[in-house]
């Protein structure tokens, strides 16, 4: 009853306000300003606001948006563990099986075949002892300057 007293209370201000915009010669606003202050009034008349005053008031409702909640908290991390997992269980069943008729098929097809002789050297441990640290360091810088000039910074 209040709720319904104070948005018929709303409108009849809007549309005092609509008026007085109107006498100013703003019609457009005026208009604009009447059509937001019948909201309320119509919201009243078509039984909404006693349904969501009911709502607002009842321990069951709440109990149920409560419920609501909780339900798109489990459906947003289920789909977050999916996320991270990569996919669903049977997407994940699909290519571990997949990967297993992959292997089962050619066990070593993917390990290169290194011959004799194709084996990297190691390369001789002789580097000399005083190597100026600037060097290296003007080494890096100078790659970093070709790359900025390069894009002309």
């Amino acid at each position: 009853m209040i709720a319904e007293t104070v948005c018929s209370a709303v409108a009849a201000a809007g549309l005092g306000i609509a008026a007085v915009t109107a006498y100013r010669k703003r019609f457009l606003s005026a208009v604009r300003i009447a059509a937001y202050s019948l909201v309320p009034l119509g919201l009243v008349m078509t039984g909404v606001v006693e349904w969501l005053a009911d709502t607002a008031f009842s321990p069951t409702a709440w109990a149920g948006f409560v419920v609501l909640g909780l339900s798109w908290l489990l459906f947003a991390s289920t789909r977050a563990v999916e996320r991270r997992r990569g996919g669903t269980r049977k997407e994940r069943k699909a290519a571990a099986k997949g990967a297993a008729q992959r292997e089962a098929v050619a066990p070593a097809a993917s390990a290169p075949s290194l011959g004799p002789g194709t084996r990297p050297t190691a390369k001789p441990a002789s580097k000399p002892a005083s190597r100026p640290r600037t060097e290296t360091a003007t080494d890096d810088f100078s790659d970093i300057e070709a790359i900025l000039k390069k894009h002309g910074i």
